[in-house]
Parts: C-alpha cells; structure tokens; sequence
C-alpha cells in the first residue's frame, strides 16, 4: 500500500472513530466533566504506552517554553472537549458538529491576530457564506424539541467548542516539529490535573457496560485516534486531508439518525450543507472568480 493510500485509510478511520464519540457521550450516563477526565486518563495511559514505544519520553525533546504552550493548547482542548460535548444534550450530535465545524473560520481569525496571517477576499466570502448557514440552523429549530433557549444554548457551546479548537491549533503551529503524540499526551495530562477536582467519583460506572464506554473513548477515540489522524497527516497533501476531515460531520449525523432517531428538518439540513460547503471551501482553497472590468487589459499595457 503507498503513501496516499495508506494516509488516506488512516484519515477515513480517524474520521470514523470521531464521528461516533457523541453516541458513547451520551450511552455513558455521566456528567460532561466525568466523561472528560476520564477521556483523559484512559487516553494519558494510552498515549504514554505509545510514546514510550517511539522514545519519545527522553529528556531534552521538549523546552520550557514548548511545555508552557504544549499546557496551553492542553487547556484549549479539554475545554473545547467539554462544551462540545455539553451541547449535544442541547441540540442533538448532528446540530452540534454541524456547527462545530466552523473551527476553520476561527482559527482564520486567529491566525490574523497572532500569527499575521492575511485574510483575502475568498476567505471572508467563505466566513459569511458559513454565518449565513449558521443563521439557517438557528430559525431552523425542528418542532418537538427541546426549548428554543435550550437550543440555541447547545448552539452557542458548539461555537464555544470550535473557538477553543481553533485556540489548540494555533498552539500546535507554535509547536511545529514538536512529535505530536508527545503534545497529545501533555494535553490529556493536562486535562487530568484540571478536573480531578470536579470529577466526581461516586458517580463512577458501577457494571463493566459502563467503564468499557469510557475506557474505549480515552483508548480508541484518544490514543488511536490520535496515532491515525497524525500519521495520516504526515502522509497526505493539506487538500486531501481537508477533503477528507468532512467525513467526521457526515458520520455524526448517520450515528445520530440510527442511534437516537434524530431527523434534521429541511431548514438545518440546508444549514449544514451551507455550512460544510463554505468550510470546505476553506479548507481546499477553493477560490471565488472576481468579475473583471472591461477596461482591466489596459491596465496590463495590452491592445486589442
């Protein structure tokens, strides 16, 4: 198998793994914080194994200043962990991730800000095009849900969750040649000493169906997602690997249909193809042809 191929296998199986972590969210039983911590600590046992077997644990990888930016991005993470997963409870997976996936605009944002990057006319067309399919989603509340304030809670927090994602990227590309595993493990690391003490441990899994949810998310949806999706990146171009990172949503929904019933009504499913279409605009670097003026070859010293 080549490069392209195997990159490309790995992408679909990190994708996969991904789309389906909202359905063992709430299969859990347990509070967003709970779920959290223990995503984090199954997934810090993992992710040592791992980067103990690549010798990636040797003194001298990491400076203090990466460590500092590696916690962090640890703290983004985990953040965005929590309220991604607080709104599905609001407004269904498929809601949630559809609207999750504005990430690349806020990191676009942010990399203006910090890293100087420029934002061109393409870029902001794409950005409206993605409010204007937010704006869809809002109105389009199904009837028979949960309250509209209840809905647009689980809206927000997905926003939420994007902008800290997009916080966590803009400190991994501070961290550009750092071994990604290593940051993986200090952020869930990071994220068992912050809610250890919101964690609330009575509440624990008392049957075997209850901790194998939980030590599968911190295994699979950390540890291998993690391997796979990092590897595939480091096979793949960028634009098939934004192509490819559209099959998460799409997963989420079906899991969401299948597993809880969840129909989106016409209004968010235009939304969301509003949406995944301006980020995937984005992310392949589709570009918006501009109308030129009749008299711009003159401008070129050219005669017709």
């Amino acid at each position: 198998m080549n490069e392209i191929k195997r990159g490309t296998a790995e992408m679909t199986a990190a994708m996969l793994i991904s789309g389906t972590i909202g359905w063992f969210v709430l299969m859990s039983g347990q509070a967003v914080t709970d779920v959290v911590f223990w995503r984090c600590l199954f997934g810090a046992l993992t992710l040592l194994v791992i980067c103990a077997v690549m010798g990636l644990l040797r003194p001298g990888i990491l400076n203090l200043k990466s460590f500092a930016i590696a916690v962090g991005g640890g703290i983004a993470i985990v953040l965005n962990w929590l309220l991604l997963f607080a709104a599905y409870c609001h407004a269904s997976i498929s809601i949630a991730t559809t609207v999750y996936n504005t990430q690349p605009f806020m990191l676009l944002g942010l990399g203006a800000l910090f890293l100087g990057e420029r934002i061109t006319f393409t870029k902001l067309f794409w950005l409206a095009l993605a409010f204007a399919g937010m704006a869809v989603i809002v109105e389009g509340k199904p009837a028979g849900t949960a309250g509209m304030g209840s809905y647009a809670t689980g809206i927000l927090l997905s926003l939420g969750a994007a902008f800290c994602y997009a916080l966590a990227a803009i400190a991994a590309k501070w961290l550009k040649g750092t071994p990604p595993h290593l940051i993986a493990l200090i952020q869930v690391s990071t994220g068992i000493l912050m809610l250890a003490p919101f964690a609330n441990f009575s509440a624990a899994p008392q049957d075997m169906g209850g901790w194998s949810i939980l030590v599968t998310m911190g295994i699979v949806h950390t540890g291998v997602m993690y391997v796979l999706l990092y590897g595939a990146i480091q096979k793949l171009p960028t634009h098939l690997t934004g192509a490819l990172s559209f099959i998460y949503p799409i997963a989420a929904i079906v899991v969401d249909r299948l597993a809880f019933g969840h129909v989106l009504g016409v209004a968010q499913i235009a939304g969301a193809i509003i949406i995944l279409g301006a980020a995937a605009g984005m992310n392949l670097g589709w570009t918006i042809p501009l109308p030129r003026h009749k008299n711009d070859h003159l401008s070129k010293g050219t005669i017709e």
